[in-house]
């Protein structure tokens, strides 16, 4: 975890999530009626959780609109959903009004190209692992576990060190 990643954690006020390829391995399972389920990890989710609790805000920006997504978003207490949104800055402009926040507190992890204009807007924009080699090459930081498998953890818990909150939020488990 570089210094540089740990500065720019500081000021977060609020973390935005991609869905697929972020929250989930980025796999697309359809069954015989149409209807579509996702995968989703644990420990992300845990994350999530210690991050909100921290006082950190939490958004998940989608492309794409799936009823799963939001039953996702409600059982983590996200408070701000949008689903089927192509342009994400527009989205990420949307919010900074509502929550008067300025893209120096805003943190984004995404994987793929349309996340990549708010990769390069916000003050720590990171991208997972297996995320594409484009979106990697102009992310501050890319997380060493892949979406869906534990980089949405390393993302929460890099801001919450970087604010110095990573130690309260463990022991609170202890």
């Amino acid at each position: 975890m570089s210094d540089d990643l740990l500065q720019r954690g500081k000021h977060i006020k609020l973390a935005i999530f991609d869905v697929d390829g972020v929250l989930t391995d980025g796999r697309l399972y359809f069954l015989e009626d149409g209807s579509e389920f996702k995968t989703f990890n644990t420990l992300d989710g845990q994350g999530i959780k210690m991050l909100m609790a921290a006082g950190v805000q939490t958004a998940i920006i989608s492309g794409r609109k799936t009823p799963v997504v939001e039953r996702r978003a409600q059982n983590l207490g996200i408070p701000h959903l949008y689903q089927g949104r192509e342009d994400k800055l527009v989205v990420l402009d949307e919010l900074l009004g509502q929550l008067n926040l300025s893209y120096e507190q805003v943190a984004y992890l995404g994987d793929d190209l349309p996340d990549l204009p708010v990769i390069r807007r916000v003050g720590l924009g990171m991208a997972v692992a297996n995320a594409a080699a484009f979106v990697r090459e102009h992310a501050h930081g890319i997380t060493t576990a892949r979406g869906g498998e534990g980089a949405a953890r390393e993302f929460c818990e890099l801001i919450l060190r970087a604010q110095g909150r990573l130690e309260a939020a463990h022991a609170a488990y202890l």
